[in-house]
């Protein structure tokens, strides 16, 4: 079991963090964020600082109503899904499943915000819980699964912007 845990001040430093996840993440077999955190607690913001440090260029917007927004041109391809307005028993129709068990879906990063609404999780997957504590939050990265034992994040330095 890896468990990271870091605080941030600033999207900056989010977005130092974001660009040390996208360096680790895995190219050949599909990776799955499971994010989790109340509404405002930066989710979305991860999402998009991620999809930037993995050189997608056009702009990551909250898939809430369309649900999953794909991003293919990126150096691996970023796939944001929402479940926000869903109820657990409606998630399975999404067949999310296409996107962590290859074949017909180009393997990538899918990043799942609300995942607490999944019914079924993914065999590997990589938790990220945010939350907020005054003017800080918390990002707290935690995975049982093998493939993320290398996981190594560290804590941003405000002085040079990165870690």
């Amino acid at each position: 079991m890896i468990e990271h845990l870091l605080w941030v001040t600033s999207l900056a430093e989010t977005e130092a963090i974001a660009a040390q996840l996208a360096e680790q993440m895995p190219r050949e077999q599909p990776a799955v964020l499971l994010l989790y955190g109340d509404l405002g607690s930066g989710k979305t913001a991860f999402v998009q600082a991620l999809g930037n440090a993995l050189g997608i260029t056009e702009p990551i917007t909250s898939p809430t109503f369309a649900l999953i927004q794909e991003y293919p041109d990126g150096c691996i391809p970023l796939y944001h899904v929402d479940l926000y307005r869903l109820e657990p028993e409606q998630v399975p129709a999404l067949h999310l499943e296409l996107y962590w068990q290859g074949g017909e879906i180009l393997p990538g990063v899918v990043a799942i915000e609300w995942a607490e609404r999944l019914t079924a999780l993914p065999p590997e997957f990589l938790k990220v819980e945010l939350s907020v504590m005054g003017d800080r939050r918390c990002l707290c990265f935690s995975s049982g699964a093998p493939r993320w034992h290398h996981l190594h994040l560290t804590p941003p330095d405000p002085a040079n912007g990165g870690p």
